[in-house]
């Protein structure tokens, strides 16, 4: 609905000098309100976590990383629906590559991002394992060797089984979570059963902070392309920068602006976690919906699965090599893996 608004506002725009004034205008309240999205995000964040005696890198990877990535979920299954599986698959694989490369590389060069050890391995494992579940899945059902020629397909039932083991990765993340509160010896309960309308008002803004970076996302890729095109660039260009760029601005807002409070624990949460959903969530979201099952093209075994690979590797390697923070050298090999990707991807295109 965002999306047809901005289409028929874009179309009412004046052409010439005064049009893109208001384009220009359109995009500058959008990053303001972007910028704000993510700071009462962050904020309402740190707060949960503190007030739950949780990591913040937990809250990162469960409650954040849920908000962030449900509009691509949605875009998933509509795409499933409207029988374009290709894009619920790209859009799933892509920002995984983009989400781990990217933005992590851009955050840690930032600023060094901390982190507890033990908490990134649990969730560092389940990152991985999930990115090579749907490799494996994928070479399973399009019979071995054959999907370089014919691609693959992921059944419905197959959908449904990631959807399971996500509510149980949820569920035991939560577990360990609570395990965690006690452990650090915070007695949290009391403090939240006086104060219960205050943590609902938290959660409340946190939701606010979500809605305002999705909203203000959506309002900002389509103008910025108007005045792109306006500006004489090629449609071409645009699509492979600017509209992959805006699947993941929100993740990206929120790492920048986790970063530069001093909370990186909660940019790499965010990431860790929305990798594992773009996964167990977006797929097999799209997948459940799909009766004849998610067709998985030739082109994602030739490179965008070995692409998503390498970035999963790379990061994963990085943290075990790392003591307890993901330093700027670290960044700027996931930086570099990333843009090796992508200039791999059009070279090979």
């Amino acid at each position: 609905m965002i999306d047809n608004l901005m289409n028929d506002i874009i179309n009412v725009l004046p052409s010439g000098f005064f049009g893109v004034i208001l384009l220009v205008a359109i995009i500058a309240v959008s990053l303001g309100v972007l910028s704000k999205g993510a700071d009462i995000l962050v904020d309402e964040a740190v707060l949960l976590s503190e007030r739950w005696g949780v990591p913040k890198m937990i809250i990162g990877a469960t409650i954040v990383s849920l908000g962030t990535t449900l509009p691509e979920a949605t875009v998933s299954v509509m795409s499933a629906l409207k029988g374009a599986p290709g894009l619920a698959m790209g859009n799933a694989v892509g920002s995984i590559i983009c989400d781990t490369g990217l933005i992590l590389g851009i955050a840690a060069l930032i600023k060094p991002l901390p982190f507890k050890k033990e908490v990134i391995n649990r969730q560092g494992w389940v990152q991985l394992g999930s990115g090579v579940l749907l490799v494996l899945t994928s070479f399973i059902f399009g019979h071995g060797l054959r999907v370089f020629t014919y691609g693959s397909v992921i059944p419905q039932f197959m959908g449904w089984i990631f959807l399971a083991i996500l509510l149980f990765y949820i569920v035991r993340t939560i577990q360990s979570a609570r395990s965690m509160g006690s452990k650090a010896g915070m007695d949290e309960a009391a403090v939240i059963v006086k104060e219960n309308e205050a943590t609902v008002i938290i959660l409340l803004k946190l939701i606010f902070g979500i809605f305002l970076i999705i909203i203000s996302s959506k309002i900002l890729i389509p103008a910025v392309q108007e005045t792109a095109l306006r500006g004489g660039i090629p449609e071409n260009i645009i699509a492979a920068t600017l509209v992959a760029f805006g699947t993941s601005l929100p993740e990206l807002t929120t790492a920048i602006a986790s970063t530069r409070k001093g909370h990186g624990d909660l940019a790499i949460g965010n990431v860790m976690g929305a990798d594992i959903l773009n996964v167990l969530f977006v797929v097999g979201a799209a997948a459940s919906v799909t009766p004849q099952g998610l067709h998985v093209q030739v082109s994602f075994f030739k490179l965008l699965f070995p692409a998503m690979l390498f970035v999963l590797f790379v990061f994963k390697g990085s943290v075990l090599f790392s003591k307890d923070t993901l330093k700027r050298p670290v960044g700027l090999v996931l930086l570099g893996a990333y843009v090796a990707v992508t200039v791999l991807s059009y070279m090979l295109h």
